[in-house]
């Protein structure tokens, strides 16, 4: 078992930047010390806090409980067929490097979430996506351990619920598994994604005449409108979108577009229409504006960042500062996209 830490501080461990210390915390690097730590009597009654990367949380305080700090590493191909290749990854690998590292092996799909900071293990809790993809898509199967028996269990695209930026892991099983691993069914008849509207734009730019891109095109496309568009959290404490893109029907949607000619949505298959909540924020004046030491960012109204010292609470503030205005503006509320702890 791994060194037990006390006092543990935070800040190195969510994005925003927030100055917060844990009570203990200790490192993962595989499934047995997971199950030691279920059963050592100097932490098994205590509050748990899962962190990876800490790309999508808004630490409000100092957790009094012990920290689990995701290390599980290992990259390799499971298995192909003749219509996939199916790839593991451990749930303490960076996403981003994973991403590549499925690319540099001939092994593309993921191209798309390129830059989406954050642990693998993370992605399908959130169901992370990106310029017309999310990893529901090209996902197997994970493995979790759970928590209450120390048992493996494996989840297939059923099991885990996935919904816009939602799961099973975000629901019903919050606090009750830890991921260890996952697993992705990679399409051997690779086609490029890139109708989005910025990925278009981006390839219309370089002058590619119509010839199609490779995933490494793609890849490297959208790095470049990541890093033009959304702050580096190394730089500028942020969690990316911090509010999710809200869906109303077609019928409220025609009463809106009636009144805000100009309003930014994309219909949907069930026939309910997404609105980009980015759009509603900025119509609000909320672009480049502030609360104390919390802003939207300049380049894009769905970041909100630390300016410097801000806390949770700081964050949060301005958010529902944010959520009133366009609710009474639009009759729209929208949801926060990160977890508050």
């Amino acid at each position: 078992m791994s060194e037990l830490m006390t006092d543990y501080p935070l800040q190195a461990h969510n994005t925003f930047g927030f100055k917060a210390h844990a009570r203990y915390a200790l490192r993962i690097e595989n499934e047995a010390m997971l199950r030691a730590a279920l059963v050592d009597p100097r932490i098994a009654d205590l509050p748990r806090l899962v962190l990876g990367g800490g790309s999508n949380i808004v630490l409000t305080g100092d957790f009094d409980g012990i920290v689990w700090l995701i290390s599980m590493k290992g990259r390799r191909l499971v298995h192909e067929d003749e219509q996939a290749w199916f790839v593991e990854a451990g749930a303490g690998e960076s996403w981003h490097e994973f991403v590549a590292w499925t690319l540099e092996q001939g092994w593309p799909g993921l191209e798309n979430l390129a830059l989406i900071p954050g642990l693998v293990g993370a992605a399908p809790v959130q169901n992370i996506g990106a310029y017309g993809l999310e990893i529901a898509e090209h996902f197997a199967t994970l493995s979790a351990i759970e928590l209450s028996t120390g048992k493996s269990v494996v989840f297939d695209k059923v099991d885990c619920g996935f919904a816009y930026r939602d799961s099973f892991f975000k629901q019903q099983g919050r606090g009750r598994f830890v991921i260890a691993s996952v697993t992705f069914r990679l399409p051997k008849k690779w086609r490029p994604r890139c109708d989005y509207a910025d990925l278009a734009r981006q390839f219309s730019v370089a002058g590619m005449n119509g010839a199609q891109p490779t995933p490494r095109d793609i890849f490297e496309a959208v790095v470049a409108i990541r890093r033009a568009k959304l702050p580096n959290p190394a730089e500028i404490g942020n969690v990316g979108s911090f509010f999710k893109n809200p869906a109303v029907s077609a019928e409220d949607f025609d009463l809106l577009l009636a009144r805000e000619a100009d309003i930014v949505a994309y219909r949907q298959p069930d026939r309910r229409v997404k609105l980009a909540a980015g759009w509603l924020i900025e119509q609000c004046g909320w672009k480049g504006r502030g609360l104390g030491p919390a802003a939207v960012h300049a380049q894009h109204a769905l970041v909100l960042i630390n300016q410097g010292g801000a806390q949770g609470q700081d964050i949060l503030e301005l958010a529902g500062a944010i959520q009133r205005d366009v609710d009474a503006r639009f009759g729209v509320h929208l949801e926060l996209e990160p977890t508050v702890i």
